[in-house]
């Protein structure tokens, strides 16, 4: 019975009474009357009204409503705490990057990390690529030593897209290789890599193999490295990426399939053959460290190639700025860059990371 109901009903009531009963007897059923509605608490004065009635109480009793001055029950407001010390419990590393949750979107920059953005003032690479360079002159070949440095970023451009679980992003990495040593020859870029790329991006949540499943990208990439023929390396792909977790576990894999090319416009078309179709990367954080591995193959067994790179991130004991890590990362295999894409590259690499974890 709703509250119109229910004052119908009262105030039919009362003019029963009024019919019925004597004048003094409805002056004193007036008087109780104005008693409980005189009642603040919600409880408290529909018992009253019972009384009056002669109404007995249910057996099967509802909480009680609050009072006027009590603040209501807020759903938004629960809290989740983590069991061991009862405080709130922190997003974790890919909510962060990806804005999963609500605690995560909350005061969210505009402007976030990608992929890891770092300088390596030491690269050395035991076997570089020299037959990429269209100077005769000795001392415009790639030296053993260079510096390689990463910048990658990414922006939110439509959020719960359709009212749905689901964002798109635009993102950009460029990754580049600086002949920083080689002041013979000015110190020359020896090779960088562009890469754009449209992400929509699925909030997820669901169990797979122990492991807590949380985004799916769907999207388009596009990688060049801007040189003319015949050091011009472009490609472009259709990317499915799909993130999981759990607890300070990371697992990303990585898909693509190659957007097919005129024969005559193509600068790298066996690309496939070093690069395959996707890449594998775990990311494992303690302590304010980050060990991660990337596995890369062509799965052809008769022509298998394929990569691995290996990194570790650690605080910097002479550095109060948490923001900066020092970074070894090593690489083995096909793929490195655009330019080397079909160059077997064994380099290992020291310097610093911007962190993005903490």
């Amino acid at each position: 019975m709703n509250i119109l109901q229910q004052k119908t009903l009262l105030w039919a009531a009362i003019l029963v009474f009024f019919v019925i009963f004597p004048g003094h007897v409805i002056a004193d059923i007036a008087d109780h009357i104005a008693q409980c509605a005189a009642i603040t608490n919600d409880t408290e004065r529909l018992k009253c009204f019972d009384d009056l009635a002669g109404r007995r109480p249910s057996k099967q009793l509802t909480a009680p409503l609050p009072a006027k001055n009590d603040k209501p029950l807020q759903k938004d407001t629960v809290t989740v705490v983590s069991p061991a010390d009862g405080k709130q419990a922190a997003p974790s590393v890919m909510s962060r990057h990806w804005e999963l949750d609500a605690a995560s979107r909350e005061k969210a920059p505009v402007i976030r990390a990608h992929r890891p953005n770092y300088l390596l003032p030491v690269a050395y690479a035991s076997s570089p690529n020299k037959d990429t360079s269209l100077d005769v002159d000795p001392d415009a070949r790639a030296q053993n030593n260079e510096a390689k440095f990463q910048l990658s970023f990414k922006v939110k451009l439509w959020e719960d897209i359709a009212g749905k679980d689901m964002d798109l992003w635009f993102a950009y990495t460029q990754l580049s290789f600086w002949q920083l040593y080689n002041s013979a020859f000015s110190s020359p870029f020896r090779e960088t890599n562009y890469e754009p790329e449209v992400l929509l991006n699925f909030r997820t949540n669901y169990d797979i193999l122990g492991l807590k499943g949380r985004i799916i990208n769907l999207g388009i990439n596009h990688q060049s490295n801007g040189r003319s023929k015949p050091l011009s390396r472009s490609w472009n792909r259709i990317v499915a990426n799909f993130g999981f977790e759990r607890n300070n576990f990371n697992l990303l894999l990585k898909t693509w399939y190659r957007i097919p090319e005129n024969a005559q416009d193509d600068d790298n078309p066996d690309i496939d053959k070093y690069l395959g179709y996707g890449e594998l990367w775990g990311y494992y954080y303690v302590n304010k460290h980050r060990l991660s591995a990337m596995l890369r193959n062509n799965l052809r067994p008769g022509d298998n190639r394929g990569a691995v790179q290996l990194d570790w991130s650690f605080p910097l004991p002479f550095v109060q700025n948490e923001r900066l890590s020092g970074y070894i990362q090593y690489f083995n295999g096909y793929g490195e860059s655009l330019l080397d894409y079909n160059a077997n590259v064994n380099r290992i690499g020291f310097g610093i990371m911007l962190t993005d974890w903490h």
